[in-house]
C-alpha cells in the first residue's frame, strides 16, 4: 500500500479508540483549585506538567482532611509507581478548575487514584490516574494497607 493510501485509511480511523473525557458526577469528591500565573506557559494555557500538580493536590488534600494520610510521621508512606493523563482541553489563568477524585482499584498494598480536572464545563478538560504503592518508610518495601486509609478511601470507589 503507498503512503497516501495509507494516510487516507488512517484519517478515517481519527480518534478511534481515543477515551471519551469523564463527567464531573463521576467522581465523588470535589477539590477547588485556583490557577496561578506560574502554572502558565509560552502558550497562554496551563502547562501540561501542571496538570499532575492539580493530580497531586487533589489525592494529598482529600488524604490530609480525612486523616489518613501524615506524611510527616506515619511508618507508612505512598509513593507514586504510575501515572497517566489524557488532555481535551486547555486550561487558563485566571479561573478555576475542580479537581474530581475517585479510586478504581483498592489493592493490598495499592491503590489507582483517577482523577478528573474540570473548567467551565461538565466534561474532563484532562483526565488520568495515579497508583501508590503503600511501603514502609524505612525499607520501602511494600506493606499492606492501614485500616485507617482503606476507610478513608471506601466512598471514593
Amino acid at each position: 500500500m503507498s503512503a497516501s493510501a495509507q494516510e487516507q485509511k488512517d484519517s478515517g480511523n481519527k480518534g478511534a479508540g481515543r477515551e471519551q473525557p469523564a463527567l464531573i458526577s463521576a467522581f465523588p469528591h470535589l477539590l477547588t483549585i485556583t490557577t496561578r500565573w506560574a502554572d502558565m506557559d509560552v502558550y497562554g494555557h496551563v502547562n501540561n506538567v501542571v496538570f499532575y500538580s492539580y493530580f497531586d493536590t487533589v489525592v494529598n488534600e482529600y488524604l490530609i482532611s480525612k486523616g489518613a494520610l501524615d506524611f510527616e510521621n506515619s511508618p507508612v508512606i505512598g509513593l507514586v509507581v504510575e501515572t497517566r493523563c489524557a488532555y481535551f482541553a486547555s486550561l487558563s489563568y485566571p479561573a478555576v478548575v475542580q479537581a474530581g477524585l475517585r479510586v478504581a482499584k483498592l489493592g493490598s498494598s495499592s491503590v489507582r487514584y483517577e482523577i478528573g480536572l474540570f473548567q467551565g464545563s461538565d466534561q474532563a478538560a484532562a483526565q488520568g490516574h495515579f497508583v501508590h504503592v503503600y511501603v514502609d518508610r524505612l525499607t520501602r518495601r511494600p506493606v499492606p494497607l492501614p485500616d485507617a486509609l482503606k476507610a478513608a478511601l471506601l466512598p471514593l470507589t
